[in-house]
């Protein structure tokens, strides 16, 4: 054997094995792919993925899918190869793996936090529904934050009557009457706590980042004969279904098909005022909306920009900003008429 043969010959199993140990190391990075749909008006495992017991409800037509993004699992790892197949895909992203799983979480962790969101955004789901189907509630603390002047005081539980003496019939109104007072001054809640009436006097302090704006730090939720169950039946964790679950709700309590029949997907958290908040993945979601055959996407008005670049044709993005907007704007995609707020450049 020459040696120019020999180098050839080490330089093709060096090349070899350089290309094997490629193919089985790992990169430090995540997938974002479109994940399956789910619509919130329909069944699964022959029950209602939206069940509502405690009020009348209504026929609904049409599909109303929550969408969702498929990403690299905590105790899955991508290779090289496997990271350039999703890097040249465009429907498919790649991000830092310690941006989308911290370091110092473990498995277990990120999955208790996303099922924490999940149930938080389908309980702020019920709250803006029943508040824009104008279907009577209570308003009730849903949690106290530590340290706050609220803490000890009020409860995870309580119902809220009144504050400084005005009935308190909407979740709206809880923060605008303590937003009424100055930082340091004293706000009074009439609340029931296990059948019992109490009066509570609480001192506002200032909300973090904002010395003049006061808070108590309690979240208000509603407590209401209207019992929501929701029956999704497969792995799906986060917030960002919030706005999809709201949808739902409104709908069935309320008489007239919402969609009169049309496929719409769409995303977004909510809050219990019915405000709509960005999330994450929306080039990803809105491409498996048009694969499951939906004809109109509703897009966070944050995520507008990132929803013009999803590379996906034929398929109506409407921005919407609250609950309330993206109501309309499904009633003037059913009758025709009215406004519906687009995505443009």
């Amino acid at each position: 054997m020459t040696r120019r043969t020999a180098t050839l010959v080490t330089s093709i199993v060096v090349l070899v094995i350089t290309l094997g140990l490629v193919t089985v190391f790992p990169v430090p990075f995540v997938s974002f792919s479109p994940g399956p749909v789910k619509n919130t008006l329909g069944e699964t495992k022959a029950k209602p993925v939206i069940e509502i017991t405690g009020h009348q409800t209504f026929p609904v037509t049409g599909r109303l899918d929550l969408t969702t993004v498929s990403v690299t699992s905590p105790d899955r790892e991508l290779t090289l190869p496997q990271a350039m197949r999703n890097w040249l895909d465009p429907h498919h992203d790649l991000f830092p793996r310690d941006i989308i799983y911290p370091p110092e979480q473990s498995a277990e962790e990120v999955e208790q936090e996303n099922t924490a969101e999940m149930t938080g955004s389908q309980d702020s789901a019920v709250a803006a529904a029943l508040q824009e189907a104008k279907v009577p509630y209570k308003p009730k603390v849903s949690a106290v934050s530590k340290d706050s002047p609220a803490a000890d005081k009020l409860k995870p539980g309580d119902i809220v009557l009144k504050v400084d003496g005005v009935a308190a019939t909407q979740v709206p109104q809880v923060g605008e009457l303590v937003r009424k007072h100055k930082v340091g001054e004293d706000v009074s809640f009439l609340i029931s706590r296990a059948g019992q009436e109490q009066t509570v006097v609480l001192k506002t302090a200032a909300t973090p980042g904002e010395a003049t704006r006061p808070m108590v730090g309690i979240s208000i939720g509603i407590d209401s004969d209207v019992k929501v169950s929701v029956n999704l039946g497969q792995d799906i964790g986060g917030p960002s279904a919030g706005t999809a679950f709201a949808l739902a709700i409104y709908d069935k309590l309320t008489p007239g098909a919402l969609l009169n029949g049309k496929h719409v997907a769409g995303t977004g958290t909510i809050d219990a005022l019915g405000q709509v908040g960005p999330i994450g993945g929306i080039q990803q979601k809105i491409a498996g909306a048009k694969e499951s055959g939906a004809t109109v996407f509703l897009v966070p008005g944050p995520n507008c920009e990132a929803a013009l670049h999803a590379g996906v044709k034929n398929i109506q993005l409407v921005k919407i900003t609250t609950l309330h907007e993206a109501i309309g704007a499904l009633q003037a995609l059913a009758t025709g008429t009215g406004d519906v707020p687009a995505c443009t450049k």
